[in-house]
């Protein structure tokens, strides 16, 4: 390195965005992903025991791929060589695994590839490196925000240890930005700024989990914020509105607007008005909610409001809640809106909600009946033997499926828990529920 490299490399060090700055050099300054690197953890192992082999790191951006990769260099005793595949062709790679064959016959030393956004490469560009990772000429380390199973060289990934990164929670970005506030060696320390703490709680929530957008938005309201009287620089929640472009909804996740908006959200949809349902669910969406809280309200007013006037709500539900944790936001409010308007605009009952209610009921106050001898299990313990599933009527034999005996124990054979409507496909229930009713009054089908 000569001086203009030198001064350029102090340079960047000084001037570069508050992110890169920030970033972690050591192991115990990550914040978050401790599935991954918490003590113990495979990862957190091979980095301290200087064993690691090619890895993939995968998630969204701003949860530490880079990061992660950047603690590696400086905890390894191997030459870190990187790349970025949006920049970056097969002339560059051609240049890193000479040095790196360099490395390992002159010198006897490893060489890792980090190789951000390896899902750029094409496949061309990616099966060139697989004899090198095959016969260790390189311990390869690729980045990607995308599914790896998709769009990196199967022949890679069968060689590489995939590694998920979860976004980062709103506790893991407050940390964040308190350490970013008071560090005077690489952070805003020497600036004076006071990060007022629903200011904070603001960025957490707008960044999305995303480490990188919170902390370009708490740089940008430090250096274009004037002091005030006191001499401090005061991020209030204005400030960070305006740092991060996202207007302020009054929404306190632990207070009454989470509350009343959650309330009034499900009543939108158990009232069949998907105007006002999807409209709730954008104030929650746009104010941070988790999705993984909505997904669960959704669930729950398919089987309760819902129910089997239209069955399919539920899958429909639980189908959006499972997409809207895989993808993430912003795709997921998609998902979700699809849910919340068919649930909305689905045919209601609450019939199966109140049969299991009554049920409970029944079974709270009232003494336990045995089971009928012909329901009982035949196999275990020999049942048989003792007359428990003796006289059992299979449905299957009998014509329409259907035999008339006793299912409810002794003494509540009137009971009736549930009472499907005229909703929907519970008209068609009910009217079968109709007929076999007739067919034991009749004295058919058993």
């Amino acid at each position: 390195m000569d001086l203009f490299d030198y001064m350029r490399e102090q340079n960047l060090k000084q001037e570069s965005p508050l992110a890169s700055r920030m970033r972690p050099v050591t192991l115990d300054e990550v914040v978050g992903q401790q599935h991954i690197v918490g003590k113990d953890r495979l990862l957190y192992r091979a980095i301290r025991a200087d064993k690691l082999s090619s890895v993939i790191f995968y998630g969204p951006p701003g949860t530490g791929k880079t990061t992660l990769a950047k603690v590696i260099a400086n905890t390894t005793s191997a030459q870190f060589l990187q790349l970025n595949a949006t920049s970056s062709g097969k002339k560059e790679m051609e240049e890193m695994i000479v040095q790196a064959k360099n490395n390992q016959g002159m010198y006897g030393k490893k060489t890792i590839l980090f190789i951000d956004e390896i899902h750029r490469f094409h496949k061309g560009q990616q099966d060139y490196l697989l004899p090198y990772v095959e016969d260790g000429t390189i311990i390869l380390i690729g980045a990607t925000t995308e599914n790896p199973y998709f769009e990196v060289n199967g022949a890679l990934l069968s060689r590489s240890v995939i590694f998920e990164l979860h976004t980062l929670s709103s506790d893991d970005i407050l940390t964040l930005l308190h350490r970013a506030v008071s560090n005077t060696e690489k952070g805003l320390g020497s600036y004076q700024a006071v990060l007022e703490e629903d200011a904070a709680q603001f960025l957490a929530d707008a960044a999305n989990g995303d480490a990188r957008a919170a902390l370009t938005a708490i740089e940008l309201g430090v250096m274009t914020t004037e002091r005030s009287a006191d001499g401090k620089i005061h991020i209030t929640l204005d400030v960070a509105s305006e740092c991060i472009q996202k207007r302020v909804v009054r929404y306190d996740k632990s207070g009454d607007n989470h509350y009343d908006t959650v309330s009034a959200f499900i009543k939108s949809m158990r009232g069949s008005d998907p105007q006002a349902a999807v409209y709730y669910l954008a104030r929650m969406l746009y104010a941070g909610e988790d999705i993984r809280f909505i997904a669960r309200r959704i669930m729950i007013c398919a089987a309760e409001d819902v129910g089997n006037a239209d069955p399919q709500a539920l899958q429909v539900a639980v189908a959006a809640s499972l997409a809207a944790e895989r993808l993430g936001m912003p795709e997921a409010q998609i998902v979700l809106s699809q849910a919340v308007t068919y649930v909305a605009g689905a045919p209601k009952s609450n019939a199966a909600c109140e049969a299991i209610g009554n049920a409970m009921e029944v079974v709270r106050t009232a003494k336990t009946p045995s089971v009928p001898a012909h329901l009982m299990d035949a196999h275990y313990k020999s049942g048989a033997k003792l007359g428990r599933g003796i006289g059992y009527q299979y449905a299957h034999a009998y014509p329409d499926h259907y035999t008339a005996q006793q299912y409810l124990p002794k003494g509540m054979e009137d009971m009736v828990f549930y009472r499907p409507t005229d909703n929907g496909y519970e008209k068609q229930i009910r009217a079968y529920l109709a007929k076999t009713e007739e067919w034991r009054k009749d004295g058919l089908h058993g």
